[in-house]
């Protein structure tokens, strides 16, 4: 009984926590979670679930993503700012908008 109390509490707890995320912000991370990106010319990027990415440009990058009010965020460390973009879903894959009108397309990779 015990642990079915615990179960229910764990349920809806989860359930809590999807009815405060935004629409665009489940866009953004069915979007980007789990998913690698080409950019082309031997660039990639990977979206791990664990909120890390690794951005590979002829050498391996770690870095910190996240979702904030819908916008694409990245860190990469040693710097502590954070870089926030919208984001287009194309016909296969995703483009990144900068607050400056800049764009970088990424198609999905199996």
């Amino acid at each position: 009984m015990r642990r079915f109390a615990l179960i229910l509490v764990a349920l809806a707890a989860a359930a809590a926590a999807n009815a405060d995320e935004k629409p665009e912000d489940t866009r953004v991370l069915d979007a980007l979670m789990g998913k690698k990106l080409d950019y082309g010319e031997g660039v990639w990027q990977d979206f791990r679930p664990s909120m890390k990415t690794l951005y590979h440009s002829g050498r391996p990058s770690w870095g910190y993503w996240a979702v904030r009010d819908g916008q694409y965020c990245s860190q990469w460390p040693p710097s502590s700012l954070w870089a926030c973009y919208d984001i287009e879903l194309t016909e296969n894959g995703v483009r990144f908008v900068g607050e400056k009108g800049d764009t970088s397309t990424g198609v999905y990779v199996d």
